[in-house]
């Protein structure tokens, strides 16, 4: 019985090595994409526009939006970006008017 017990908690313990690689990969994609929205390279901007309007609505990311909606010098994704923003913001206050 206890090598049973053991088995399971080496599995439990190695699912939980795995989450834990898994958010931290995902937080560092999240962030590479943020960078990358200001980055020189138009393609790229708009790769990262199409990864934010995936992600949920978080005051951090209605700020970073917010910043590139002033840089961004083509209409067309400025116009994207405020699109997100817009939904964001729309978000935002339905969570706070739930809360």
């Amino acid at each position: 019985m206890s090598g049973r017990i053991r088995r399971i908690g080496m599995f439990l313990l190695g699912a939980g090595a795995v989450a834990a690689l898994t958010v931290l990969v995902i937080r560092a994609q999240v962030e590479s994409n943020r960078r990358e929205l200001f980055s020189a390279n138009a393609f790229r901007r708009l790769a990262a526009l199409g990864h934010m309007a995936g992600e949920p609505a978080s005051v951090g990311s209605v700020s970073v939006l917010r910043d590139f909606c002033a840089w961004e010098p083509k209409r067309l994704l400025r116009n994207r970006g405020a699109a997100i923003l817009a939904r964001m913001e729309d978000e935002l206050g339905r969570k706070a008017d739930a809360d």
